[in-house]
């Protein structure tokens, strides 16, 4: 894969490989971590090392620890029989604390100077993963031929809710992949499942957006590419580091509806489900979370009846009438009643992302009126509490509903608002 012209990535390229020389050994694995780790001590790093060495086990010594280092001149380091390599970061931070495109391509880049058939990228607050998720990752690819294999999280009801409302059903409808984080903080990969993700990083990085998401999940599926969902346990998620709701809910889909739009040619043929390899590293428990306070709940429903005044006019240009005269009976419904159906959630969405490929409207304008369409599902979410649809239900009517985003993205004329 070339790098050339799209500067930062090569410079990193040309620092990192001749750091990579100093110790140029084969290894069977690469683990690497991101910026969230950049100069970061080594008894701040300790409990994470510690942690690798149980999951590795014996393949701890044909391993290779990737950290960020600003200095150029950092050596590599032995803890406890781990080796660890430093590497230039060439971002910062996402402000979501996710991977992002100079993510996959540093990982790229460590393993192919180290011959690395297996890579993974560990994500902020990893020292909070056990050992046997990190573990089934490794043998995901190592020993069960998966090509990706995304940690899947023990998580409340109320936690991951942007995965849960868009992320997943989206993945799942259109890419046919059901793994349930589509965009998980932690993965490893394939040799080739790697090189096929700097690859796409790369382009990110030659429109100079090196901090844009790469989604790993449609990658795989489009190449054809075996994937595996680990059960991860518990993990302590990180909380965005910067922005309001509406800018990380606007990121996020954005790049979701972008990537939507990139590989229309595949998705909209008729294909089976990709298999999902299921490994079961740690048991699942289910965890309950705090009740919200009907205060909140009033808040939230109070909030969609306003925008409902306010931004109706924008929502009649992307939204056809039916679902228009969805959200009036919703404005009109009491917070103990509040309810929005799958059906309605799921033609939103569908049409947001016809929106977004068309550009009916200002991009940043048609992201921003999504906010408090977002915020109407939540509220109706944590109303319907355990009485409400599951993952499983709302990802159903994401599929049962694909049709109709098909038919609209090949005759979009066929409604105009």
């Amino acid at each position: 894969m070339s790098t050339a012209g799209t500067g930062v990535t090569a410079e990193m390229e040309t620092r990192n490989e001749e750091r990579s020389a100093n110790t140029a050994a084969a290894m069977d694995i690469v683990v690497c971590l991101g910026p969230w780790y950049e100069d970061a001590p080594e008894n701040v790093l300790s409990p994470l090392l510690l942690t690798l060495q149980q999951a590795l086990g014996d393949r701890a010594s044909r391993t290779l620890i990737a950290y960020p280092a600003s200095d150029p001149q950092a050596q590599s380091w032995q803890h406890d029989g781990l080796l660890l390599q430093p590497y230039l970061p060439s971002s910062k931070m996402h402000q979501l604390a996710v991977q992002t495109a100079t993510s996959y391509l540093s990982l790229y880049e460590i393993m192919r100077a180290h011959e690395s058939a297996c890579g993974i990228l560990l994500g902020a607050e990893a020292q909070s993963l056990q050992a046997p998720a990190i573990r089934g990752m490794v043998e995901a690819v190592c020993d069960r031929g998966a090509d990706l294999g995304l940690a899947c999280y023990d998580i409340t009801p109320y936690e991951g809710l942007v995965n849960a409302s868009m992320l997943y059903p989206l993945t799942r409808a259109i890419f046919q992949v059901k793994a349930t984080f589509p965009l998980a903080l932690d993965l490893a990969m394939s040799s080739r499942m790697a090189e096929r993700m700097a690859a796409a990083a790369q382009k990110c990085t030659a429109a100079g957006q090196p901090e844009a998401l790469v989604w790993p999940a449609a990658e795989a599926a489009t190449a054809g590419f075996t994937v595996a969902e680990v059960s991860a346990g518990v993990r302590d998620l990180p909380h965005p580091t910067g922005g309001d709701l509406s800018s990380l809910l606007n990121t996020v889909a954005s790049s979701v509806f972008s990537d939507i739009e990139a590989k229309a040619s595949f998705w909209q043929r008729t294909r089976p489900s990709l298999p999902l390899l299921e490994i079961e590293a740690v048991p699942s428990q289910t965890r309950t979370a705090d009740p919200v306070g009907p205060e909140e709940i009033t808040e939230l429903v109070e909030g969609f009846r306003i925008a409902y005044g306010n931004l109706h006019e924008i929502w009649s240009l992307v939204l056809p009438p039916q679902t228009l005269l969805g959200l009036k009976r919703l404005s009109r419904a009491s917070a103990e009643e509040f309810a929005m159906p799958d059906a309605l959630w799921v033609r939103i969405v569908y049409d947001f992302v016809l929106a977004h490929r068309l550009r009916t409207i200002n991009r940043g304008h048609l992201m921003g009126s999504l906010t408090p369409l977002y915020l109407a599902w939540v509220a109706s979410h944590i109303i319907a509490g355990a009485n409400g649809s599951s993952l499983d239900t709302l990802a159903r009517a994401f599929e049962a509903d694909k049709p109709y985003l098909v038919s609209r993205w090949r005759w979009p004329d066929r409604f105009n608002p």
